[in-house]
């Protein structure tokens, strides 16, 4: 189970950190990336983390202002996101997967609404 948290509604240039609660599977033994679908598009890789933490990717657009990270003692999963601009508006994903090459997800949350507007 991944459960999303700490979504909300915040202006441009605001700071939302999101947390992926997990249960049910060895967290540690997977690699964890976040996702976001906003209305009409796409679901779109925003960022990953390798298992131990060693090894991370990010969407273009995100670099600089987003930042993933992970507790494996905790089996949590965060997403720091500063700077925050409306085209960030989205439903965000929590997933557990696998880096071969891409990151090939296995399992997902239900996501959480970032709405971003002044």
């Amino acid at each position: 189970q991944l459960v999303e948290s700490g979504g909300g509604l915040v202006q441009p240039g605001g700071i939302l950190r999101l947390s992926c609660a997990t249960s049910g599977f060895t967290f540690s033994g997977y690699d964890m990336a976040w996702y976001r679908q906003a209305p009409g598009k796409e679901r779109e890789l925003v960022a990953s983390i390798s298992k131990n933490s060693t090894n991370f990717d990010y969407l273009d657009s995100v670099k600089g202002r987003f930042a993933i990270s992970r507790d494996n003692n905790k089996q949590t999963l965060y997403l720091q996101m500063n700077s925050l601009k409306p085209e960030d508006t989205a439903v965000y994903f929590c997933s557990a997967g696998f880096i071969i090459r891409d990151y090939i997800p296995t399992y997902w949350g239900q996501g959480t609404q970032v709405t971003v507007s002044s």
